[in-house]
């Protein structure tokens, strides 16, 4: 078994890693770079990628966040992809409302330690803990040699319990394990992650401190924190206003326990910009389908104090001409890294124009350096390769048997 890893070994995001045996080559995610243009030109050089190859089997997908399948959609069509079934349902959703959206021919879908056969290879998937829902963990067999691709994970989210479970019960005779690093460089080895039980009471404290209404900026596909939205909604007696794209997102996971626009707490709010393309691809029929728990402009002001609405900045006029800012809070609930961008300036001045304050409630979706040390003791590879991080080369200060990578250089699990 043979590995190239073209993109990943320097940086977060964009992962994109190439694995051939006895002449055929699968390929474990295809993801945007967080700096890169989205266009074809981002797409790594894979054979079969471009143009047919019948050695390319096939493209597996370890969760639906765009830094892992990002650059997919310029694939050809035909190619087979595999993915859990609700990453993708909900890769499928968000095509009706933007274009990180994508949809597939050919699919076959992961199942937690349930093994997978493609060509040579047996694929056995994991699910994780992680702030992307429907995520995996990889091991990838073939030539008597066993990888493990650790995908995105971390052990303080809603399925912790999954991590715990993984811990006691690993594989075993690991060769390699490529694991990924983001929180290296950025927290210390003693620094702790809150858990989103622990996150759930400063949403609720801000629920309860707050005259008005309740704005949180947060991912719309970040489930985990759309259900700790929910608890403290549910605390604090408030309800949960969703935009139709979120609501669509819960839908598309196919769990009946998480929040859905069905429930009597939950309202549904269609801001311009997702009218207009609900116009635009004549999505009347979804629109219908949401029609009974609609909250619209001139409602959101009167229901303001005992609501809670999932924000993102292009709603911003949308809640200036529905008059409901009196008394509101911010709670910002993303990497904080993003607040300080160039682009997010306008942002922050509408903030201070409107004079309303900003909290951050936040967690990680990816592992402590705890965490990822007991991810490691516990699969116990021959040899550990950095992946997933701006830092790999402080890999050798937390871990044994780490061995450097170089993008776009083949070597042998051996």
């Amino acid at each position: 078994m043979r590995v190239c890893i073209h993109r990943g070994t320097q940086e977060v995001g964009g992962t994109c890693i190439e694995i051939e045996s006895a002449g055929k080559r699968i390929v474990l995610d295809v993801g945007l770079p967080l700096e890169a243009e989205d266009s074809k030109v981002s797409l790594p050089h894979v054979k079969g990628f471009r143009d047919h190859k019948p050695s390319l089997l096939a493209v597996v997908i370890s969760h639906p966040h765009q830094d892992h399948y990002g650059l997919a959609k310029y694939l050809l069509p035909d190619m087979l992809m595999i993915m859990g079934a609700a990453a993708e349902r909900i890769l499928k959703a968000a095509c009706l409302f933007t274009p990180a959206g994508v949809a597939f021919q050919r699919l076959r879908h992961l199942e937690h330690r349930i093994p997978l056969s493609v060509g040579p290879f047996t694929l056995t998937p994991f699910l994780n803990d992680h702030s992307a829902y429907d995520a995996y963990s990889l091991l990838i067999e073939a030539d008597g040699r066993r990888l493990f691709y650790s995908g995105d994970l971390r052990g303080h989210g809603r399925k912790a319990r999954i991590f715990q479970q993984f811990l006691k019960s690993p594989p075993i005779d690991i060769d390699v394990l490529l694991m990924e690093g983001t929180t290296i460089g950025r927290v210390g080895v003693a620094e702790r992650f809150p858990t989103e039980r622990e996150l759930e009471s400063c949403f609720l404290e801000q629920m309860r401190q707050a005259p008005g209404l309740v704005l949180v900026w947060a991912s719309a596909q970040n489930i985990d924190r759309l259900v700790t939205m929910f608890k403290a909604c549910k605390r604090s007696g408030r309800q949960l206003v969703l935009d139709m794209y979120t609501a669509e997102i819960l839908r598309a996971t196919g769990n009946p326990k998480l929040p859905q626009a069905t429930w009597e707490s939950i309202k549904v709010f269609l801001p311009q910009s997702q009218k207009r393309q609900v116009i635009k691809a004549k999505l009347f029929a979804l629109a219908e389908r949401y029609k009974a728990a609609r909250i619209y402009p001139e409602q959101l002001a009167e229901q303001a104090s005992r609501s809670v609405m999932l924000f993102r900045p292009s709603m911003r006029r949308d809640l200036e001409k529905a008059a409901c800012l009196k008394g509101v809070r911010m709670i910002y609930s993303l990497w904080h890294g993003y607040l300080d961008r160039k682009e997010q300036h306008p942002f922050r001045e509408w903030l201070d124009s409107q004079h309303i304050p900003l909290t951050e409630c936040h967690t990680s979706g990816h592992a402590s350096i705890s965490d990822l040390q007991a991810l490691a003791r516990a699969l116990n590879p021959k040899m550990l390769v950095p992946i997933h991080s701006f830092e790999t080369r402080r890999f050798k200060e937390f871990f044994d048997r780490v061995e450097q990578k170089e993008d776009g250089k083949w070597w042998e699990v051996g």
